[in-house]
């Protein structure tokens, strides 16, 4: 046996798991979590188990184990679906060029659609989550956790989740399985053509809820040139691969495979970022109380500060007082 973990993630841990010439994947959740809920294993399986027979970007899950006397935690294996994951800095000797860039973003949101037309009851996930009112729970929700979170060198932020609170769209009724943390490198792609996406991993956030939220949650990672120059530390895009392409644009493709008509859009990319804060600010907070030594935790706080500052401007813009 050869286990070797992935590097690159933050939350739960992966890792290359081998016997002979058999390859898979091996998750468990992280040291020293608040947020167990998020790091539930079974929970994780049961999604993969559900969806991998309908989607072809899942992986396929193998084995769960909740014994936690087996390893000293619990864990499931899956199989391993071979491509590349794409970062901040291509692998070397890979070229790419912004036009590949620009059909990799819709692929993106293509294949993010593809999950959230899926029939959820059709494979036995009802029961999954619970759609009706599911943006004002989240709303509520994360401010909570960051309230809960919030380390003495964090934004108060109390404006913002006054006018979070405050501003509140009505619920549209939208019902869909969504992946909850859809971007570039949650996603694998063909390595002889690194526009295909071929996977789709750390499903550990999926639920049933609105799948505009999801798809904004994912536009929040789209960098534009006129942001402000502190959410370049946002971006995920190597530098390559950078097209130009705006979140509109993805907002009218995405409306265009839907049929939806999104509305409140300047107030869900507001939350999305909000969101995105406190899942770093959860992260921050592990380093901040010593629950992790990983140095990659250390500067996340300039990130929270920044998104935290860009939530609020985009209300001020919006007029979302």
């Amino acid at each position: 046996m050869r286990l070797l973990q992935f590097p690159g993630g933050h939350s739960n841990l992966t890792y290359h798991l081998a016997f002979g010439d058999r390859e898979m994947v091996l998750r468990r959740g992280p040291f020293g979590t608040k947020v167990a809920t998020a790091h539930d294993m079974g929970r994780e399986y049961r999604v993969l188990s559900a969806v991998h027979r309908v989607y072809p970007y899942a992986p396929e899950p193998l084995a769960f184990c909740e014994d936690e006397s087996l390893l000293g935690f619990g864990f499931y294996v899956m199989e391993r679906i071979r491509g590349l994951v794409l970062r901040r800095q291509l692998p070397p000797g890979l070229d790419a060029t912004p036009e590949q860039g620009r059909r990799l973003a819709y692929n993106l949101i293509r294949t993010q659609y593809e999950l959230h037309a899926l029939d959820y009851r059709a494979v036995g996930l009802e029961n999954f989550g619970r759609p009706a009112g599911y943006v004002e729970r989240q709303v509520r929700g994360w401010i909570k956790r960051y309230r809960n979170a919030r380390t003495p060198d964090a934004p108060g932020a109390e404006d913002l989740m006054e006018r979070l609170e405050h501003r509140l769209p009505p619920d549209e009724g939208r019902s869909a399985l969504i992946h909850n943390d859809f971007k570039l490198d949650n996603v694998i792609v063909d390595s002889s053509d690194i526009v295909r996406i071929v996977g789709v991993f750390d499903w550990e956030m999926a639920t049933l809820g609105d799948p505009i939220l999801d798809l904004v949650g994912s536009l929040a990672y789209i960098i534009e040139p006129d942001d402000p120059p502190e959410m370049e530390a946002n971006n995920q895009w190597p530098p390559a691969l950078r097209s130009g392409v705006t979140r509109r644009e993805l907002l009218e493709y995405y409306e265009s495979l839907s049929g939806l008509r999104i509305e409140n859009f300047d107030y869900l990319y507001g939350f999305a970022l909000f969101r995105l804060a406190v899942i770093i600010q959860q992260l921050y907070y592990r380093y901040y109380h010593g629950q992790t030594r990983d140095e990659r935790f250390a500067p996340m706080i300039h990130g929270v500060i920044a998104l935290i500052r860009e939530a609020a401007r985009v209300f001020e813009l919006a007029g979302l007082s």
